[in-house]
């Protein structure tokens, strides 16, 4: 074969690779996550799983940097505050969801009332118990007003995922996406994946990521497994004693607490002795060490994330002292008592692990435990169901707001998302200190709150976890402060 031909040769395989699946795939990802959504309207769950796939289909009014700094997203600036119950934004003009909808005031105003409307029954309530309602002042300007001052409306809007006012009312929407993203909804297997694809006519920096799939896997090996076979790129809830073998993992402090959350009404939990006596059970060192190989810490007293405002640096952790719970239990004659303990498998790293764990350390205690490892969507009917509380529920707790306005709206106010008490003194300071401006007052409230939460043993807090993930050789990728699995911030190297 001559010069000519053997370069004629190489031009037409170059060309057959070009068109080659494989080629095709070079930058195409697989993720694999934990739990299937149960929804893909952004607004209506409090679910990981929707969440991971949404944030790359939606986007917010304020956006945050990989290190958790709070900037402009859909807005063209932070926003100004008109007077204390009042918070003006501009829009970046020429925006248009994936449909061709326009994105404009008539969509913030529509994304506002929707998700605040008590009709639609959103479990993201917690996030917005501050907003009344928004106007349009021009296609490109919105003021959202709220009950009183609220200092977090800004960390507010970066929760708040805008959708188009149309689509929005269609029947499929919950099945069949439309944002403004850098990613758009493509198909979705049930019980297997679901696909995105690059959206070319984004308005950002475009994305090197031409398509992610995303797979439901709910055990920690078998992601592993398909890491290291090189069938997933990035895999969550690595498991910490498999992290050195594989292709390549990073580990990040996150914002991830683990918490169980005792009802202070059901009978079998209603007496401070049994609640107390359940957190003085739980060895949290023994479960970061056994469980976690270094990459947890045990939470100090209270579920508000050590990075948020309104943490109380006082508080300690509960000691571990079995002798004492054996004696608190045998004192309120809970001897023997069932305790029902729910929670789920595969949505946060070692989940089932971590809750049978407790239940162990509840039965050392003199307790009945009866533990109920429910599906995703189930366990979150039961999280989120406020007239028949679980006697103990398991929840990992994230903090995106960077406030403990997140949790005390959630596990800690009567009434709220899936907090278990009825105290109306510790509710009213709550309500409180969301309209507090005052720094030192604030604090001073918070404080206040953790400090008879864990007097009373409303919650049982386990451990402050760090996120840990595997990638494939091939995928370069700096994990987020925030945890969010944003793709167009990832990139493959072949």
């Amino acid at each position: 074969m001559n010069l000519l031909t053997r370069l004629a040769s190489s031009a037409a395989l170059a060309a057959i690779m070009a068109l080659s699946p494989l080629a095709a795939q070079a930058a195409d990802i697989t993720i694999a996550i934990g739990s299937e959504p149960s929804t893909l309207d952004p607004q209506v769950r409090d679910d990981g799983g929707e969440r991971a796939v949404n944030d790359n289909i939606y986007e917010t009014l304020m956006a945050r940097t990989p290190d958790g700094e709070l900037v402009a997203g859909l807005a063209a600036t932070p926003p100004t505050q008109v007077d204390p119950k009042t918070w003006e934004f501009k829009l970046r003009p020429d925006i248009k969801f994936h449909n061709g909808e326009a994105f404009n005031a008539d969509a913030v105003v529509n994304s506002v009332k929707r998700v605040i409307d008590p009709a639609l029954k959103s479990e993201q309530a917690a996030y917005f118990g501050t907003i009344t309602g928004a106007e349009k002042v021009d296609d490109l300007t919105v003021r959202i007003t709220t009950s009183g001052p609220d200092p977090i409306l800004p960390s507010r809007m970066y929760w708040m995922k805008m959708i188009p006012a149309s689509y929005s009312a269609d029947a499929k929407f919950a099945e069949a996406p439309v944002g403004t993203g850098p990613y758009k909804f493509a198909s979705w297997n049930r019980g297997q994946d679901l696909v995105l694809e690059k959206n070319a006519d984004y308005w950002g920096a475009p994305a090197s990521i031409d398509k992610v799939t995303f797979r439901f896997v709910g055990e920690s090996g078998t992601r592993l497994s398909g890491l290291m076979a090189g069938e997933l790129d990035v895999i969550t809830n690595l498991l910490p004693e498999f992290a050195q073998q594989a292709p390549k993992f990073a580990a990040v402090s996150g914002m991830e607490t683990s918490v169980i959350v005792l009802s202070a009404d059901n009978e079998a939990t209603k007496d401070v002795r049994v609640r107390e006596a359940m957190n003085l059970a739980i060895d949290r060192q023994a479960l970061a060490e056994s469980l976690f190989g270094g990459y947890a810490s045990p939470a100090k007293g209270q579920l508000v994330n050590p990075k948020a405002f309104g943490y109380n640096k006082s508080l300690p952790e509960y000691k571990h002292d079995l002798e004492k719970a054996k004696a608190l239990v045998k004192e309120a004659g809970a001897e023997g008592r069932t305790v029902q303990l729910v929670g789920e498998a595969g949505r946060w790293l070692k989940d089932r692990e971590l809750i049978e764990a407790v239940g162990a350390y509840w039965t050392e205690a003199g307790l009945k435990v009866d533990i109920k490892i429910e599906d995703f969507s189930e366990y979150l009917n039961q999280l989120f169901d406020k007239n028949k509380r679980p006697d103990a529920i398991f929840v990992s707790n994230s903090n995106e707001l960077l406030d403990a306005d997140r949790e005390m709206t959630s596990a800690y106010q009567s009434g709220a998302s899936y907090a278990s008490n009825s105290d109306k003194e510790m509710s009213d300071q709550i309500s409180a200190a969301r309209v507090e401006t005052d720094v030192e007052k604030r604090q001073a409230l918070y404080d206040a709150v953790t400090t008879k939460a864990y007097e009373q043993s409303y919650l049982a807090p386990l451990l402050n976890q760090q996120d840990i993930y595997g990638f494939s050789k091939r995928l370069e990728w700096q994990p987020r402060v925030d945890s969010k699995l944003l793709v167009k911030e990832m990139k493959v190297t072949e």
